[in-house]
């Protein structure tokens, strides 16, 4: 079975960032999924469930209300492993022009004052588990990273290599 390219990428040395994860073709339209890690795997704490949930919240809503990007926002939503965020929106862009909208977006939540969108037990299946002061806490950590980040670093994955052995089987290694 192959390993799905989600899981090629070499969790070792991914930093935060925004990183193309997959492109597909939908019909005659493309869409892109892109990777917004948040935090490094494996090396710091992830962030709390409940601010991810809140996060979810608020930056969802701000991308469906944004005037350029309502139309182009296919998804938003968090990563299981609550590292970052998966944003899919059609057509191609590059990770280079995703910078500004993420930016911007997390400048919205580390902004953001008043009730979370959508936190009310008809709108929401976990409506209590949310957690505002700390939501706003790691936009803030993240919109300095992306402001001050080495930018050769933050828009290309380190790949693991895949090794192919003489009996053909193929493992992947870091």
């Amino acid at each position: 079975m192959d390993l799905i390219p989600s899981f090629s990428v070499d969790h070792n040395r991914i930093v935060p960032g925004i990183f193309e994860s997959r492109v597909d073709t939908l019909g005659s339209e493309t869409v892109t999924t892109f990777d917004i890690r948040v935090k490094k795997p494996n090396a710091e704490p992830v962030v709390a469930p409940a601010a991810m949930h809140t996060m979810e919240h608020v930056i969802a809503t701000y991308l469906r209300n944004h005037p350029e990007w309502n139309d182009k926002l296919v998804y938003w939503g968090p990563m299981g492993c609550l590292t970052g965020f998966y944003i899919i929106v059609k057509g191609h862009p590059s990770s280079r022009d995703m910078f500004d909208i993420i930016l911007d977006s997390f400048k919205y939540m580390r902004d953001f004052e008043g009730e979370v969108p959508g936190a009310q037990p008809e709108n929401c299946g976990n409506y209590l588990m949310h957690d505002l002061p700390m939501a706003k806490w790691e936009a803030a950590k993240f919109v300095e990273y992306l402001e001050g980040a080495d930018k050769s670093l933050i828009f290309d994955y380190p790949m693991t290599e895949r090794l192919t052995l003489d009996n053909g089987l193929e493992f992947f290694d870091s």
